[in-house]
């Protein structure tokens, strides 16, 4: 078993995929702040002067246990059930800002990277195949 695993950490897809996931996860935590610190504050100076969009939220239930002006964080550590709307728009806007990135960069890795080596099409491999077995 021990020998199957080593066998298994040691293809290079596994390792590649080991590498991805670490860069990966790097670079979400770099959106992350990019959105939270940098574009969250600017569409909020546009929005409303300086609202903070990750603490808006609506009472769903328990609105006895909220005070007026109560932070996302205070609301449900009271008890209340609140849909944390504005987290949801900072971690849509996360994603799309990844996805675009990581589009932008698989692009630009198309452009560098030589077209792979041209091979015999399905065709022709199957006429090779036919011929080989009309000889026999």
């Amino acid at each position: 078993m021990l020998g199957e695993f080593k066998a298994f950490i040691a293809r290079g897809n596994v390792l590649d995929l080991a590498v991805g996931v670490l860069i990966g996860a790097a670079f979400g935590k770099i959106i992350t702040s990019l959105t939270d610190d940098v574009i969250m504050p600017f569409i909020s100076l546009i929005t409303g002067g300086g609202v903070d969009f990750s603490s808006k939220y609506i009472v769903l239930g328990g609105a006895e246990k909220i005070t007026a002006g109560m932070s996302l964080v205070a609301a449900k550590a009271a008890g209340a059930n609140v849909l944390a709307y504005g987290s949801f728009i900072t971690a849509a806007i996360n994603f799309l800002i990844l996805a675009f990135v990581i589009f932008m960069i698989v692009r630009q890795a198309n452009k560098i990277m030589p077209p792979p080596a041209a091979g015999p099409s399905d065709v022709d491999l199957l006429t090779e195949i036919r011929d080989e077995l009309r000889k026999k």
